[in-house]
């Protein structure tokens, strides 16, 4: 952080450099309106002063010297001991962060204490209001914008900034390896190998990375050389920080990564796969883990940070690893348009398209904006809790992950249902949020068309009355819980039973999936129990099994047709007939 001093601030002129001088030399500057009654008095207060410098783009509220020009030194005992406290209560009361140091003209002595309050600029399209209304500087007073203005600022749409050409640099201050790798996920991504022999500044020119020979801002975040990127772009690098606990406030270990980002990610993800663990889940003979860190899921976070900050203030992505829980931080606020509660729902603009279009060309990030998808899917199909923005503000991004496993069972429940499913049919991240809902008591929070989905497909089950109708999850997942409750058996079919039903159906058609079995068995045997049993059909050598995954299928195996064809002949001839013939020993 760049500290004024004493000597800048006193050369300082108020309009010119977005500042406001207050004497408060006994430390009596008001933070709120306090008890004053007319609102142009209650304005010209802490919170008043923050509100309309943000407004104006960001600058100082000073206390401790004169407003006359050359501003002369008073000293302030304002939140003498306490300035922690007043950074807190700001952001609490306006949701803009603030920095606030004490600086004194006698630094020796501690004579002459200053208190510099450093507001940051609105975010794009922002506006800012002290008791709902949005201030601005005139003269001495903060009066209410104008209608015209706060229209037009609404109406503001972010510049491309990774569009915009880096002044000065050329090729050769881009990075070989990171073009190569560039080139190698563009052509697996768009089956395109041809891709790979083209010319290096051809390849960077289709890409709109170039321009009439020029190198744009993106060229420089994802192919740049790590020098000329820590000279021209340093807010561009990633911050890793390891604390062994969430109490701990030092870092256990720190590591920076100023690569361009093809040469950082991969790298990036293999350091905090080194502190990673994994449970492991297990259904009988199947067995699975879950890792603490989803990879998909942390890729996801930190792809959306670097193709969505704000590259004009100058922090660093910042990621902090504990041992079950992860903080992912990037400087500006959601994309225009994007809220906490919008978040899965509104269809963003990048703030850096230019960079989000060759992420996406590339294989990295999805076009459709469905990475925040695949965090929230992954995540609570783990049995974890929800991805944590609440921390945001409308100059932060906030994610936080928790690698706690709270519902194994919730786990277990979601990967049996789907595992035997293509991909087009597997749930999607709005059924997965509708059925973590009902796991959690909230089926009246679902709507009637998701409720209607996912009773279809066997999800979930009807209880109550007419006007006292809820929902829970279908009686898989209670026996993966391990709970029986008013949650009644099924009927205890044995393999023969089993056998009655399926052999016919495989007769005539040769050839089943799971989902057929689940449907021939429906009312007899759970979704759990049916592929318990089927597996236990292919282990007794009554069932083959073809394919993996979505592909999975079984048909008659061909041991269980020739005991079969045996036995069926041996009740025409007999047993001790088929011995003396040499048909069987």
């Amino acid at each position: 952080m760049n500290r004024l001093t004493i000597e800048q601030l006193k050369r300082f002129r108020e309009s010119e450099d977005k500042v406001e001088f207050k004497k408060a030399e006994q430390g009596n500057f008001a933070y709120d309106g306090g008890s004053r009654v007319k609102p142009s008095e209650r304005r010209r207060c802490i919170l008043g002063y923050v509100t309309a410098l943000c407004n104006e783009g960001g600058g100082h509220l000073v206390l401790g010297m004169k407003d006359a020009y050359p501003h002369e030194v008073v000293g302030t005992k304002q939140s003498e001991g306490h300035i922690g406290e007043l950074e807190s209560d700001i952001y609490r009361d306006t949701q803009i962060r603030p920095v606030i140091y004490e600086i004194y003209e006698d630094e020796a002595n501690k004579k002459g204490r200053v208190l510099v309050i450093e507001i940051p600029p609105r975010p794009v399209g922002k506006l800012f209001r002290f008791e709902d209304v949005a201030l601005m500087r005139v003269g001495e007073e903060l009066k209410p914008m104008s209608d015209e203005m706060i229209f037009s600022i609404l109406q503001e749409h972010e510049p491309d900034f990774s569009a915009d050409i880096c002044q000065g640099l050329t090729i050769d201050d881009l990075d070989k390896e990171a073009i190569r790798i560039l080139k190698q996920k563009y052509a697996t991504k768009q089956k395109n190998p041809d891709f790979l022999t083209l010319p290096d500044e051809q390849v960077l020119s289709d890409l709109n990375l170039i321009k009439d020979g020029k190198i744009t801002n993106a060229a420089l975040i994802l192919v740049g050389k790590e020098e000329v990127l820590k000279s021209r772009l340093p807010q561009a690098s990633v911050i890793v920080e390891f604390r062994k606990s969430e109490s701990l406030v030092p870092y256990t270990n720190r590591q920076f990564y100023g690569q361009p980002f093809y040469k950082m990610i991969d790298l990036l993800w293999h350091d905090i796969d080194l502190r990673n663990d994994k449970i492991d889940v297990n259904e009988n003979s199947y067995i699975f883990n879950i890792p603490y860190f989803n990879e998909e899921v942390i890729r996801e976070a930190i792809n959306n940070a670097i193709s969505h900050r704000d590259y004009r203030r100058t922090s660093e992505t910042v990621i902090k690893q504990y041992p079950q829980k992860m903080i992912v931080m990037n400087a500006g606020g959601f994309p225009l348009g994007v809220t906490i509660d919008n978040l899965l729902r509104v269809q963003s603009t990048p703030r850096n398209r230019l960079l989000a279009d060759v992420l996406a060309k590339t294989g990295i990030v999805e076009r459709s904006g469905q990475g925040v998808d695949k965090i929230y899917k992954n995540t609570l199909s783990e049995g974890k809790d929800k991805p944590d923005y609440s921390h945001s503000d409308p100059f932060r991004v906030e994610l936080h992950l928790s690698a706690v496993i709270k519902d194994k069972a919730f786990a277990l429940f979601l990967d049996s249902e789907q595992r035997d499913l293509s991909e087009e049919d597997r749930l999607s991240v709005f059924e997965v949020l509708a059925l973590n809902s009902i796991r959690e008591g909230k089926s009246n929070d679902v709507d009637k068309e998701m409720l209607k989905t996912l009773f279809d497909r066997g999800l979930i089950e009807k209880r109550g009355k007419t006007r006292g109708t809820y929902y829970i999850l279908s009686k898989s997942y209670y026996e993966f819980c391990g709970k029986e409750g008013e949650y009644s058996k099924r009927d205890d079919w044995g393999i023969e039973q089993v056998l009655s039903v399926v052999m016919p159906h495989l007769t005539k058609f040769k050839i089943a999936k799971m989902k057929d079995f689940v449907s021939l068995l429906d009312g007899h045997l759970t979704r759990r129990q049916v592929r318990l049993v089927i597996t236990q059909l292919v282990e007794g050598h009554y069932l083959e099994k073809e394919g993996e995954g979505a592909s999975t299928a079984y048909r008659v195996s061909d041991e269980y047709i020739k005991n079969s064809a045996i036995m069926a002949r041996a009740y025409d001839l007999g047993i001790e007939e088929m011995k003396k013939r040499g048909e069987i020993e």
